[in-house]
């Protein structure tokens, strides 16, 4: 046990596991397959108190810190679905912790508190065909008219976007760039909303991203989170956990594939002996299990640093994080598929479709080219 987790985190990560592998990785291939997977996943994670780990008590949440979000996102990776795991990921960690943060008691009463639950299921709906990693280039619009928010525009790439029950969106509400930005919740049932495609993505095959449409769009002004014109900045900050999960995520996803990968090669034989006591193969899992573990020690490094809630977040040691682990990815993934041989090429293998599912992950949240810039702008180079 990590000196930094607790034997309450442990009790916690018990939970978790046992949930993951009773309930979720049993149907890896069949939601995968099937492209979707149940709601009552989401009903069940908040049953569990799942979405609130670190969300306030008095809408549903627990208030812990962030080992206990740790403990989630590393035991996700046992359920061997990188697009259930995005789905939860994105209900608790990226969609809803802008409303705890910002949301009036009224927000966090509809909105949040269901969400917790599991009740109602959340997107948060940022990227547009246009602006992908320069949001500050939105063209979703809400224009003022009374008491009201009339919205028009599109989003894409939006996780969880084609069954959500309401949206965290970004809009323009004044000028062009960042400052014009605002955040705002949008119930799914509004006259004008439309899910105009649900995406076919190459890896996280079971979750829900899909192309939205916003026609005239009518909502009340009390639907605003923060103060208008305010979004932007709260966007970038959002980003913070959300990379910082992922980091965790992909560290768990690469031990695990490494720990798949010993086994096969401890009983699998070939020119008269095991996989695993080829040379070429064991250097090559010592490179990675060393470097994962130095991820893996970057990226605590970074949580321990997010854990003392200070108001500057740890921007560099963030970014790092998700980089190093997300890129590393790449690699392990392809060399465990690789070691497996035919059996890696096929659908019912694991291995075949965490080699999809990683590659996303240098891409959604922040591009690698992304975190080198961030990385690069707190070194001043």
């Amino acid at each position: 046990m990590d000196e930094r987790f607790t034997p309450e985190h442990e009790a916690f990560r018990r939970t978790v596991r046992q949930f993951v592998e009773k309930e979720l990785a049993p149907h890896a291939l069949e939601w995968d397959q099937a492209g979707e997977f149940p709601r009552e996943v989401f009903r069940r994670c908040g049953e569990l108190g799942f979405f609130g780990i670190s969300h306030d008590p008095a809408y549903g949440g627990s208030g812990l810190d962030a080992w206990y979000v740790a403990v989630f996102a590393e035991e996700l990776a046992r359920a061997q679905n990188g697009g259930v795991a995005m789905s939860l990921m994105v209900q608790g960690q990226m969609a809803t912790p802008v409303i705890n943060e910002l949301g009036t008691d009224e927000q966090k009463r509809e909105f949040l508190a269901p969400a917790l639950a599991g009740e109602r299921i959340a997107a948060l709906a940022m990227s547009e065909p246009d602006a992908g990693s320069d949001l500050a280039r939105l063209r979703t619009t809400a224009r003022r008219d009374g008491d009201d928010y009339v919205i028009s525009g599109a989003k894409t790439w939006i996780s969880n976007g084609a069954r959500a029950d309401f949206l965290v969106l970004a809009v323009r509400t004044g000028g062009e760039g960042a400052p014009g930005i605002s955040l705002v919740t949008l119930p799914t049932d509004v006259k004008g909303f439309a899910v105009s495609k649900r995406l076919q993505k190459v890896g996280h095959r079971s979750s829900d991203m899909a192309i939205l449409y916003f026609e005239d769009c009518r909502i009340p002004a009390r639907y605003v989170l923060g103060r208008e014109n305010d979004g932007f900045f709260h966007i970038m900050n959002s980003f913070h956990a959300e990379r910082l999960v992922t980091a965790l995520y992909t560290v768990a996803v690469m031990e695990g594939l490494l720990r798949e990968a010993l086994r096969y090669g401890r009983e699998r034989k070939a020119f008269g002996q095991r996989l695993i006591d080829f040379q070429v193969w064991r250097h090559t899992f010592v490179d990675h299990h060393t470097r994962v573990e130095a991820a893996r020690q970057l990226t605590y490094h970074a949580v321990q640093l997010f854990n003392r809630k200070r108001k500057q977040k740890p921007v560099k040691e963030i970014a790092m994080a998700k980089l190093l682990t997300t890129e590393l990815a790449q690699r392990v993934a392809y060399d465990c598929q690789q070691f497996h041989g035919g059996m890696g090429y096929v659908e019912e293998s694991h291995v075949a479709r965490a080699w999809r599912d990683v590659r996303m992950l240098t891409i959604g949240g922040g591009t690698s080219e992304v975190m080198k810039e961030i990385i690069a702008g707190t070194l001043a180079l």
